[in-house]
């Protein structure tokens, strides 16, 4: 008879063990569930007022048709007509992949003028509670910020807790474009922070990107996507352990990169569970993302890099002080997110993290992590410095750059 302790029943108990430590070390590490109540689906209901729409007596594309076809209907409109349907439509407009950069911003400011009256009212209806009533005057005030002039909004959601994605400079100009792929907890409400906290939020960390960028290489034309435009776990649960948030966010990503114009490189940068949407989107991404780079990440769904089935770089760092180095780097039945990217086995160009300060400090200005990322987004990937267990990280790349 088979001794217990080799027993498939004893290694299968020994994995839901580590399962085990993974939600414990996600509840003592900030990761926690705090729910509020839920606006409507205003985008469903402007998705169905679109389906009805008519322009010259023609019905308008289906949102899900493909990007091309898509940018060829709004290519043979008038500006005229295309301003109309960005006003009529807004919340279609501003998220439809295969129009005009300049016309999604255009939509997505007057959608979130009309989420910000509706907020407004919300915030004044006694039929909602105490705390409905509050969160309705935290969604006003963060549209009134994403309103603040300059600001350029590709993508906006107000239902449920929201999504959005937002540009830092000229993205239909750009000679390279960086991607922000933020983790947990991330909605319209977590979208910016206030300092000090400013660079641990999705807005911030884009931001703090694009000026080391612009820093490392100021000849060089570059646009930041702060990218928080997918569902994400909210705190502890099986969602933060699962990956299935990961693969729908994945096709959303795919989908942004696929119609960014132009034809200039591009780089992720993935922090957290972030990483997670990385690697499970890696197979599918197109040939002009040159660079996959994660931080703190619990794993890439993947047990080595070259399981990622990607043409582009995979770089990977984490600071001697983020917790999420305790948690199990494991999969099993579905539950966690496999090999740790850091470890020289998983095969990542693994770059130096000094001065980051624990889970959420990898953007913060004075960091090498922070250097390491513009280094990267640029393409100046001389200027990387390797973490000291893998001084190889950059053999290949130190003169495969744009000038």
């Amino acid at each position: 008879m088979t001794s217990f302790d080799s027993s498939p029943t004893l290694a299968a108990w020994r994995a839901l063990l580590a399962v085990a430590v993974v939600f414990v070390m996600l509840a003592t590490t900030g990761w926690t569930a705090v729910r509020h109540h839920s606006p409507g689906e205003p985008r469903a209901a402007a998705l169905a007022a679109w389906a009805r729409g008519r322009l010259g007596g023609h019905p308008l594309p289906d949102p899900d048709a493909p990007p091309q076809r898509v940018a060829r209907f709004f290519a043979a409109l008038t500006a005229e007509q295309r301003t109309a349907l960005a006003d009529r439509y807004p919340l279609v407009v501003g998220n439809l992949n295969g129009v005009p950069v300049t016309l999604r911003y255009h939509a997505n400011r007057q959608a979130l003028e009309e989420a910000r009256s509706v907020e407004r009212k919300r915030a004044h209806d006694d039929r909602l509670s105490p705390g409905g009533r509050a969160e309705a005057l935290r969604r006003m005030d963060r549209f009134r910020s994403m309103l603040a002039h300059g600001r350029h909004i590709l993508a906006f959601d107000p239902s449920g807790k929201g999504r959005a994605a937002e540009v830092f400079g000229d993205l239909d100009r750009a000679e390279r474009i960086s991607v922000v792929v933020p983790g947990v907890d991330t909605n319209l409400l977590t979208l910016e922070r206030s300092a000090p906290k400013a660079n641990t939020a999705p807005v911030g960390m884009a931001k703090s990107l694009y000026a080391a960028e612009r820093a490392a290489r100021p000849g060089t034309r570059t646009a930041v996507i702060a990218w928080a435009d997918y569902t994400t776990p909210v705190g502890i649960g099986v969602d933060a352990a699962l990956g299935h948030l990961a693969e729908r966010g994945a096709v959303r990503l795919n989908a942004l990169v696929n119609v960014l114009p132009g034809d200039a490189p591009v780089s992720l940068f993935c922090h957290s569970y972030g990483s997670v949407l990385c690697g499970v989107a890696a197979h599918e991404l197109p040939a002009r993302v040159a660079d996959i780079a994660v931080a703190g990440s619990p794993g890439m769904r993947a047990e080595r890099a070259d399981q990622l089935r990607t043409g582009a770089r995979v770089w990977a760092t984490r600071d001697r002080g983020d917790w999420i180095e305790d948690v199990p780097n494991l999969e099993f039945g579905g539950l966690g997110h496999g090999a740790d990217p850091v470890d020289p086995a998983f095969g990542a160009r693994v770059v130096a993290a000094g001065n980051a300060v624990g889970h959420s400090g990898y953007f913060e200005p004075g960091t090498e992590s922070l250097d390491n990322f513009a280094a990267i987004g640029v393409g100046a990937y001389a200027s990387v410095s390797c973490a000291a267990s893998d001084r190889t990280c950059r053999e290949g790349v130190a003169l495969d750059h744009v000038a």
